[in-house]
Formats: structure tokens, C-alpha cells, sequence
């Protein structure tokens, strides 16, 4: 699609997918706003130092997103505010997490401007793919696996303030999960600037 075509849907476009519908009152999507809910309970537990209390609450928060995911396949469940609701859940839970940790001083706050930027550069784009017809990027599996690294890597970088081996394992671990998430965060990240720029210039249409 070339710039001066204005909006329009593509048959490409995983919006237009007839399993896709416009319900806002479902199963799945009341688990994801009750995940929604956790998130500042996570950072009023961090941020108080109540480590091993946010770990079980992410822990919950996870096999939640789990769930609303196998409830909205199964029983036909699938919506665009589910779409929203998930993606969004996890950046903030990534973000209050981070913040917290790096407040306490559990990790650097090098690793938090890593990530939010990253955040910040593909959401610069987004403005100009609406105007274009798009609600969004397609999600690359880099940028699946390293929402799911950093996923369990911080909880595991929570569980790290236990005293003995449980705590110098999940450190080496978390912090090992932590930067290889990040990595594939950026990967992911780099490819959604080269597609909006294959938008504006109208050589490709995101898949």
C-alpha cells in the first residue's frame, strides 16, 4: 500500500480474521482485566519490599494470561479488546517491575532505559500506522520469546532476595533470562521499524 492510498483493510491484516470479534463481555477478557488489576498490587509490594510477595502475585498473574489464552481458543472466545488487553497487561507488568527492582537496587537502571526505549521507538510508529490503516505490528516470535524471557525473568529476580540456594540460583538465572529478553526484545524491535518503514515507502504490506 502506498502512502497517498489512505487507510484501507488488507487481507493480510490479523484484525480482519473472521475468528476475531468485537465481544467485550467474555470470559477471557474479564481474567485479563482482573491480571490488569494485579499490576499495581505488584508494585506496592515491590516498591514496599515485600519481594517474595510480588513473586507469588506475578506467579498468579501468569497463570492467569495462561489461562484467558487456552479459555479463548477453546470455546471461540477470541476479541480485539482481548488483542489489547494482553500485550497491554504484559508491558505493564514488565514496566512496574522493572522500576521496582531497579529502586531497590536489584538491577541497574541501564536495563530499565533499555527497555522502556525500545518501547518508545515502537510506539512512535504506531500513530502513523492508524493514519495508514493498521492497528498495530504483527508479532514476530523474537518478540514473543523476549516478552517471555523477561516474563519469568524478573519474577525470578524478585525470588532472588531469598537467603540461600533457591535465591543464588533464580539470581543467575533471572539475570541470565533478563538479558537474553532484552536482546530479542530489540530484535523484535528492529524489525517493526523496518516494516513501518516498508509502509511509508509502500514497498510492503506487515503480514
Amino acid at each position: 500500500m502506498s502512502a497517498s492510498e489512505g487507510p484501507r483493510r488488507s487481507e493480510h491484516r490479523p484484525d480482519d480474521s473472521p475468528a476475531m470479534s468485537d465481544r467485550i463481555l467474555t470470559v477471557p477478557n474479564a481474567i485479563s482485566l482482573l491480571r490488569l488489576l494485579m499490576v499495581p498490587v505488584v508494585g506496592v509490594l515491590i516498591f514496599s519490599g515485600h519481594m517474595v510477595a510480588a513473586f507469588f502475585v506475578l506467579v498468579l498473574a501468569g497463570v492467569s494470561d495462561w489461562l484467558d489464552g487456552v479459555i479463548a481458543r477453546r470455546f471461540d472466545q477470541t476479541s480485539r479488546l482481548g488483542k489489547f488487553l494482553d500485550p497491554s497487561a504484559d508491558r505493564l507488568f514488565i514496566l512496574v517491575t522493572i522500576t521496582g527492582l531497579a529502586y531497590q537496587g536489584t538491577i541497574p537502571w541501564w536495563l530499565v532505559v533499555a527497555i522502556v526505549a525500545r518501547e518508545a521507538a515502537v510506539g512512535l510508529c504506531l500513530p502513523a500506522m492508524a493514519r495508514r490503516g493498521y492497528a498495530g505490528f504483527p508479532v514476530h516470535m523474537a518478540g514473543k520469546a523476549g516478552t517471555f524471557a523477561l516474563m519469568y525473568a524478573f519474577p525470578l529476580l524478585l525470588l532472588a532476595h531469598v537467603e540461600g540456594t533457591v535465591g543464588e540460583v533464580a539470581w543467575v538465572v533471572g539475570w541470565a533470562a533478563a538479558l537474553w529478553g532484552v536482546f530479542l526484545y530489540w530484535v523484535a524491535g528492529l524489525l517493526y521499524v523496518k516494516q513501518f518503514r516498508d509502509v511509508l515507502t509502500g514497498r510492503a504490506v506487515p503480514a
